[in-house]
């Protein structure tokens, strides 16, 4: 069942998610329920993983960490979990003022309608269908025919047991080498690293040819301080979080900060985020097993996942189109993993030279370039889930250029125009710039007038035909906070 309503264009991005009931899965499903007016929601599905999984309640597994010297029936998983239930419910309570700023809001219940468990026993366990995983299969064979993606907060093991189904039905029918191409251009596969065995056992030797994009980084997760640098920092620390999050009604209550008070599993001994005002060394003498360095009450913990849905949610980046394009979500490069296979890490962008002089590419910026952007839009829906009237809270400007993709010849002079409007009659600021690691002519291009709606692009009398030049319009708003809207245009050289 995918959810549909009158006011949804049909080139919104489809996607499914799988998660595990990790804190930063809770946060990540608190922001992508605030942008499912962006999307096309076909499943929110419990999975499991190496780091969650709920067990048989019979079957003890021995985990090798020295802090559970015990079989364990279950691992970091709280019976009767439903912390994706919890999220629809605040979202319920705040979907009469969500609606106000956008009709396009799915009801509660529509979400509920798609929600599932999956294949939770055991990390990567595949030995058996589950409503989840039937889910899957269903929308990978059904006759819609966007792309399906399929989110991977958690292990694969739910997604896997799908593809396995559908090979298990047809892999001995005439129709099997048409399915298999089919699902294989359909299903579109972002994952945050491979948290159990079931991708490299099973999806990568039997599927090749799914596109799978590994958007594992530091820029959204624990280790997001490593990263992201002044000034962004302000957007993970307490005071930020208290007035832009935690105090923005039931959805904002919801999301996890450090010394919040709460922890995913009693007893668990690598949860300690819900405590504050110890060193490292004190949490180890409580018992715990310190992975990442204590912050102060009320900073930002994680939304690690959240790389996997961020290229979905603006539509004029278009960087769901493609993994190279970039965008919210980073911008990927590929690895010699399949025909089709990329990874975030390790693209590389440079920065621009008001802020590193030398060009240098700093660690992870083709993600955090965009981190203050997407920080102020999550603040300003927040602010539309307790605001009842539109003029109660700020809204992105809207950008329009007519044709969005050109062909262009070596010396050609373009003009682009680009049509821009506030909802909320804001003043605009409109900048042109190319995003030069996106395109495949990399060298620089000059760009007239590009602090103007409209804009004239010389394409350079090297560019060779085939190669393109990625130009995007920005424009931001002077509201509180500040928001941009963006239109990306692709030139392709002929």
């Amino acid at each position: 069942m995918t959810l549909r309503n009158d006011a949804t264009p049909t080139d919104r991005a489809r996607t499914i998610v799988t998660a595990d009931p990790e804190l930063d899965d809770l946060n990540s499903m608190i922001r992508f329920l605030l942008y499912s007016n962006e999307v096309d929601v076909a499943g929110l599905v419990y999975a499991s993983s190496r780091f969650h999984w709920s067990g048989d309640g019979t079957t003890p597994f021995f985990l090798p960490e020295r802090e559970y010297t015990e079989p364990q029936l279950s691992w970091r998983w709280a019976p009767g979990e439903r912390f994706i239930d919890d999220a629809v419910d605040a979202y319920e309570q705040v979907l009469p003022n969500l609606l106000v700023h956008d009709p396009r809001y799915p009801s509660a219940d529509a979400l509920r309608a798609v929600v599932r468990m999956g294949n939770v026993q055991f990390e990567g366990d595949v030995s058996e269908e589950t409503p989840g995983s039937q889910l899957i299969a269903e929308t990978l064979l059904d006759d819609d025919p966007r792309p399906v993606h399929l989110q991977v907060w958690a292990g694969t093991s739910t997604i896997a047991r799908a593809l396995m189904s559908i090979e298990e039905r047809y892999s001995q029918t005439p129709e099997w080498p048409e399915i298999h191409a089919a699902v294989s251009r359909k299903a579109v596969i972002t994952k945050f690293a491979s948290q159990d065995g079931s991708y490299d056992s099973y999806i990568r030797p039997v599927w090749p040819d799914i596109r799978v994009t590994d958007v594992a980084t530091m820029a959204w997760g624990y280790l997001a301080r490593r990263v992201i640098e002044q000034p962004e920092l302000e957007y993970l620390g307490a005071e930020w979080m208290r007035d832009h999050v935690t105090s923005a009604g039931p959805l904002g209550a919801l999301y996890r900060t450090w010394g919040d008070g709460r922890q995913m599993v009693p007893g668990d001994l690598t949860d300690y985020f819900h405590l504050s005002g110890q060193t490292a060394d004190e949490l180890r003498e409580l018992g715990y097993a310190v992975w990442v360095e204590p912050q102060p009450l009320g900073e930002w913990i994680s939304e690690g996942d959240t790389t996997n849905m961020l290229n979905l949610l603006v539509p004029g980046l278009r960087s769901h189109e493609h993994p190279g394009y970039g965008g919210w979500g980073g911008r990927a490069r590929r690895v010699d993993e399949g025909p089709d296979a990329w990874e975030t890490r390790g693209a590389a962008d440079a920065a621009p030279d008001e802020s590193a002089p030398d060009e240098s590419a700093p660690d992870e910026y083709t993600v955090t370039r965009w981190f203050a952007d997407a920080q102020n839009d999550f603040a300003a829906r927040l602010q539309w889930s307790v605001q009842s009237t539109f003029g109660g809270a700020n809204h992105a400007p809207v950008v329009a250029v007519e044709q969005v993709d050109r062909d262009v010849r070596p010396g050609e002079q373009v003009q682009l125009s680009a049509v821009v409007t506030d909802p909320d009659g804001d003043a605009v600021t409109v900048r042109w710039w190319q995003y030069r690691e996106a395109g495949s002519y990399h060298g620089a291009v000059v760009l007239s007038g590009a602090d103007s709606a409209a804009v004239v692009v010389t394409v350079p009398v090297d560019a060779v035909a085939g190669q393109t030049i990625h130009v995007i319009v920005e424009a931001v708003d002077d509201g509180v906070p500040a928001l941009k809207g963006y239109q990306r245009v692709i030139l392709t050289v002929v």
